[in-house]
């Protein structure tokens, strides 16, 4: 990775450039792309106000993301830092609870930006954590006030240790991300430049219109589509999540749920798609994989149908060619053609749990 220093030399990305590199990778949310681009933008004028010694007012643009599973969350992130040149890592908070309570302490997700930062405090100070399943640590305990018997250390509690990153402290983080215990081992980190991306589905929250039912019926989909509505900050906080968490994050992006178009384009687009990662595989083997239109869109409507959106491609095309890769080293100097009928009969009968997406 390179040094900051040289990072620095260059011009601050433009929203534009931010977004059109983003849109390489990542297919469809452009919503999400344009306003996770303005926020990356702003948080590095942010950062070279404060490198220049600058009075500033800009503020931290921590990123909320929202949506279901398989539409893109964790890979906007994973290519923002690739764009960005600075250390990222991915961390779900479920994992974390309050200081003093078995499990791991919040700083352990900074200690494991430094190892990814091969322990550069400075590049480390400018990197990006990606804090999924967010929504799991919403507060649970709604009976007694008092403290008594209601102790939410993996709900509420999380959500009030992680209020001192979100917004910038100096914290000590183990330098040895397997041996937290340790508190010989320590190194201070500045959380002031760090870019939190926190991610949630938010399942339990109504999604349609506003008295939170559905449309059934005939034209129930295209009833969906039209009714979607962003989900209010009222509305996290009486799900669960604390006032002062949610003002920390103040960049709020919905995510939708990926149509069929949208996620062949995922399957064959993007220059580190899995259908060409497949077929590099077997090139290896010098065998030439050919997939039929149909055959490409039986995989996404499985993949629609079982709600496994994007993510779940790559689980769906490997139990497809399951054995054709076991066998592939047998088969040198063929060329294989993949139809609809050998992808639907891999598929029949098959349950989304499973493919483990």
């Amino acid at each position: 990775m390179e040094s900051s220093a040289r990072r620095e030399e260059g011009p601050v990305l433009t929203p534009r450039q931010i977004f059109e590199r983003l849109d390489r990778y990542v297919i469809g949310q452009e919503e999400a792309k344009r306003a996770v681009a303005i926020a990356a933008h702003n948080h590095l004028k942010r950062i070279q106000a404060r490198r220049m010694r600058r009075g500033s007012l800009i503020k931290k643009s921590n990123i909320l993301l929202i949506g279901p599973t398989g539409s893109g969350k964790t890979h906007i992130a994973r290519n923002l830092a690739e764009i960005l040149s600075v250390p990222f890592t991915t961390v779900d908070v479920t994992e974390y609870t309050e200081a003093g309570y078995y499990g791991k302490d919040v700083e352990v997700m900074v200690s494991d930006l430094l190892f990814k930062a091969n322990h550069s405090v400075e590049d480390t100070q400018r990197g990006i954590i990606f804090i999924d399943e967010v929504d799991k640590i919403a507060r649970r305990s709604q009976g007694a006030r008092n403290g008594a018997g209601s102790r939410d250390i993996g709900g509420e509690g999380v959500q009030q240790a992680l209020l001192k990153l979100l917004e910038g402290r100096e914290v000590f983080v183990p330098m040895n991300v397997t041996q937290a215990w340790n508190k010989s081992d320590f190194v201070q980190i500045d959380t002031q430049d760090i870019l939190f991306i926190c991610a949630g589905t938010f399942s339990d929250l109504h999604e349609y219109g506003e008295g939170g039912s559905r449309p059934v019926g005939f034209g129930a989909e295209e009833a969906v589509r039209h009714a979607r509505r962003r989900i209010k900050v009222k509305e996290l906080a009486d799900f669960g999540m604390l006032a002062e968490f949610l003002g920390r994050l103040p960049v709020m992006v919905q995510l939708h749920a990926l149509g069929e178009e949208d996620l062949l384009r995922v399957l064959t687009e993007p220059p580190d798609s899995v259908l060409r990662e497949l077929r590099e595989l077997l090139a290896f083997d010098e065998i030439e994989l050919d997939f039929t239109q149909e055959a490409l869109r039986a995989v996404v409507r499985f993949s629609a149908e079982k709600g496994l959106g994007a993510r779940g491609l790559r689980s769906i095309l490997e139990h497809v060619m399951a054995d054709v890769m076991f066998e592939a080293p047998e088969l040198r100097h063929r060329r294989l053609h993949v139809d609809e009928g050998f992808v639907r009969a891999r598929l029949h009968g098959l349950d989304a749990t499973q493919l483990g997406a």
